[in-house]
Order: structure tokens, then C-alpha cells, then sequence
């Protein structure tokens, strides 16, 4: 039986992301005026790759858009352990 999501999940700042925040100009502030749910699918979308390959390539794509304004990565279902409807994007 699987678990039901937990609405109220939130994910830890990974180490590559908080070395992003402290040596990319202007990402800290940016990230900062970012909701919590926003900065957690961030999280969740790079770090749910499986290669680190496209992890990286999807922490460099959070670092343009985040300082573009994007509030949420884009394409992304959402959070697999927030929303039992995106579970199949990372159970497969």
C-alpha cells in the first residue's frame, strides 16, 4: 500500500543549493521573496533527477529562472511527497 502524501512536507536545502545562494550574485535575495512551497519544489524538482548530470544541469536552470522571477520550475508536476497525483513522475 502506498503512503499518501504529506501536504505539509517540506525538503531540506541541499548543500549544492545553499553554495548556489551564497556565491551567485543576487540568488539569495531572489530565492528569499520565493514562498516556502515555491523553494521547496525548486528543491524537490533538482534534487528528484536520478544522474547528477541533470541534476546540475536543473540547479544552473533553477539559478536563470529563480533570478529571472520564476516563482516555480517549470513543467513540473509538483512535488511527488506533497501531492499523491505526482508520485508516478519519480515511482516509476
Amino acid at each position: 500500500m502506498t503512503e499518501a502524501a504529506d501536504p505539509d512536507f517540506r525538503h531540506s536545502t541541499p548543500p549544492e543549493i545553499e553554495d548556489l545562494l551564497a556565491n551567485v550574485p543576487g540568488l539569495q535575495s531572489r530565492w528569499d521573496k520565493l514562498t516556502e512551497l515555491g523553494r521547496n519544489e525548486y528543491i524537490c524538482w533538482t534534487i528528484s533527477a536520478k544522474q547528477e548530470a541533470t541534476r546540475e544541469k536543473r540547479r544552473q536552470r533553477m539559478v536563470e529562472e529563480v533570478l529571472d522571477g520564476k516563482k516555480r520550475p517549470c513543467c513540473w508536476p509538483g512535488c511527488p511527497h506533497r501531492r499523491e497525483s505526482a508520485r508516478k513522475f519519480v515511482d516509476a
